[in-house]
């Protein structure tokens, strides 16, 4: 009886897992079966972008651990503090997970944020804008990561293979980026109405010590990210830091994120040495590299669209455009919105028929637009 428990607790474990980590688990199979077809040999190991994965790793470890010391928290908490009313809160929370998106990603962004904003509607009693804060927050954290090469994981990715000179990347992000800043601002200004509300103080101080640390090695992370150094310091540098400062840190990292890259990457690669695959999806892009890449996301969620179509297609304009604009939309275009689904079912249960009805309405509408005036964009240029 007792092994049987442990089994059924093993199996219920396993599935918990797979569940909260679906994406992986998906990209594992497409990764296994494409082995068969393409055997394992030396050609692997030309599969994966070492770098990306390295700064991925160093971005979410620093992170972690200035979450883990309230950094983030107490940040934006001052921030909200300085507003009066509910309208000019909400746009608050909706900017700080923009504006946090560019810097620590958008899924640490969410992570970090979205719990403050639902301690702020439910001790000022303004639940009824619950379901619509979490919706702009998630497509803040999806948009505003755009602009920068680390906003993103497909951004780092693709920053990183294409070799973009970082005044180019802001060029060509600069366009949907103020478009995305724009149609938020005006959802908060429309559906968020002035009505006064009071955030209680609260007296958090910082460990001066760890915060400094913490920030020092954040710039190292970045300045790898801009190729300013060479990624295998911060390899060393940062697990090794952390090791003494806060072990749970790189206890927290988001593994499964990483492995998504590492099973796609040999997905990719498999695909792009089947010659029938090879010239589908090239004839494919070469129609139109955007449109082609914001459908994928939709059904592949835009991670594995970056590292898939990157492999068919030499015009990453069109193709990082597509797999950010592609974020919003359904819910599995993008892993970050599955985290903010998590989070509100989580803190409202019982309302997530009506969270998706409303996801959805938002978002299709932030797609079509965006969508729309990039096309009229990419025809005048």
């Amino acid at each position: 009886m007792e092994v049987g428990a442990k089994c059924r607790a093993f199996l219920r474990a396993v599935k918990g897992f797979a569940k909260k980590n679906l994406v992986m688990v998906i990209a594992l199979f497409a990764a296994v079966i494409t082995m068969f077809i393409v055997p394992p040999d030396g050609q692997y190991l030309q599969y994966f972008d070492f770098k990306t994965l390295t700064c991925l790793f160093c971005v979410l470890s620093v992170v972690c651990a200035l979450r883990n010391i309230r950094f983030f928290y107490v940040l934006a908490r001052k921030v909200v503090r300085l507003f009066k009313n509910a309208r000019m809160s909400v746009l608050a929370l909706v900017y700080i997970t923009f504006i946090g998106s560019m810097l620590i990603a958008n899924d640490m962004a969410l992570l970090t944020f979205l719990p403050l904003g639902f301690f702020v509607l439910s001790t000022t009693r303004k639940e009824k804008y619950m379901a619509f804060t979490f919706i702009m927050q998630n497509i803040a954290a999806n948009l505003g990561g755009m602009l920068t090469p680390f906003g993103n994981p497909q951004n780092l990715y693709l920053y990183s293979k294409f070799s973009i000179p970082n005044s180019e990347f802001v060029k060509i992000m600069a366009p949907p980026f103020a478009i995305a800043v724009t149609m938020i601002t005006i959802c908060c200004l429309i559906f968020v109405k002035p009505e006064p509300l009071a955030i209680d103080d609260e007296k958090i101080r910082l460990p001066a010590l760890h915060t400094t640390l913490y920030l020092l090695l954040f710039a190292l992370s970045i300045a790898i990210v801009f190729r300013g150094i060479p990624y295998w310091i911060g390899l060393i540098v940062v697990p090794l830091s952390l090791l003494y400062l806060d072990r749970k840190a790189l206890l927290e990292v988001d593994y499964p994120l990483l492995l998504t890259f590492v099973f796609f990457f040999v997905f990719a690669g498999n695909m792009g040495r089947i010659e029938g695959v090879r010239q589908f999806f090239s004839g494919l892009l070469e129609k139109n590299t955007f449109l082609v890449s914001v459908i994928s996301c939709q059904f592949i969620s835009n991670v594995p669209t970056a590292v898939l179509l990157s492999q068919f297609t030499t015009d990453y304009p069109a193709l990082l455009v597509g797999v950010n604009i592609g974020g919003v939309g359904t819910l599995i275009a993008s892993l970050a919105s599955l985290i903010t689904f998590r989070e509100y079912v989580k803190s409202n249960p019982g309302k997530s028929i009506r969270y998706v009805v409303e996801y959805t309405l938002f978002n299709a509408g932030f797609l079509v637009v965006l969508v729309g005036i990039m096309l009229l964009i990419f025809m005048l240029t």
